[in-house]
């Protein structure tokens, strides 16, 4: 069934076969069963062609990095408060996806010690909101509709300080503050035209977090609420002791020159 492209809550593309209720497949030693039916779809759209993305969007990868403890890594946009989103960004013509993804996760937070457990097997896109999208086509000068994804699963193998909002220093940060969260918390704090696009991400991935499902009921309160946050700034903290028992806080102290910085990468 390759190429089929799910629209609304029916799945075809030159095929006459309508329904295609989920798919099993297998990559990098995960098992990954995904009913792609069962997310409410609005702007959302997946296309199972490994060829590329659907005309008309730009070409994104998104990255889902998990800690140790299966929690998702993720960020605040500096300027929509109370906004969060896993690491994405835009990639170059002829550029090896997996290695955007690696790129990308370098240039939004620092981090390079990651290991990759597990690719979609197909591009999801979303549609921009309409003032989005025309002020990120006058600044492109091209006309996207919004973007198509590929995402891709890493489990993040160093020490938090490497953590850092400010990236590689090679782009403008675009990220005020940090947390590792929980898959429900991930959806719930995602601007709205992301949240389908999320949801169907986690469920394709859920795999990897359901293992440890039977530890929930043991976090606690602070870990339900999605764990500390982490607010950047333009130095590392000093590994000492400080009154707050050790923990690093940071502050934003360096923010872009640009709004639309705030609405897509």
């Amino acid at each position: 069934m390759a190429g089929c492209q799910l629209v609304g809550n029916s799945v075809f593309y030159g095929t006459e076969r309508r329904n295609c209720h989920c798919q099993l497949v297998k990559f990098s030693g995960v098992p990954l069963f995904y009913p792609l039916l069962n997310v409410p779809l609005t702007n959302i759209s997946a296309s199972l062609s490994n060829e590329g993305p659907p005309d008309g969007y730009r070409k994104n990868v998104g990255i889902c990095l998990v800690n140790p403890s299966k929690k998702i890594f993720t960020a605040s946009r500096i300027y929509i408060p109370n906004t969060w989103q896993m690491p994405q960004g835009g990639a170059n013509k002829g550029e090896d996806l997996r290695k955007a993804a690696m790129r990308e996760l370098r240039e939004e937070t620092g981090v390079t010690s990651a290991e990759f457990l597990a690719e979609a097997p197909y591009w999801l896109t979303y549609d921009f909101p309409i003032k989005v999208k025309d002020k990120l086509n006058r600044r492109w000068g091209t006309n996207y509709k919004g973007q198509a994804q590929k995402w891709f699963l890493f489990k993040f193998t160093g020490n938090e300080e490497e953590i850092n909002l400010l990236g590689d220093g090679s782009e403008k940060p675009e990220f005020k503050e940090w947390s590792w969260r929980l898959p429900e918390q991930v959806v719930e704090l995602a601007v709205d035209f992301k949240k389908p696009v999320y949801e169907q991400v986690l469920k394709v991935f859920s795999p990897y977090f359901s293992s440890d499902a039977d530890k929930e009921q043991c976090l606690t309160k602070n870990e339900r609420n999605g764990g500390k946050i982490h607010k950047q700034t333009t130095k590392r903290s000093s590994t000492k002791n400080k009154p707050n028992g050790g923990k690093k806080i940071h502050k934003q102290a360096k923010r872009c020159s640009t709004s639309l910085q705030g609405q897509v990468s």
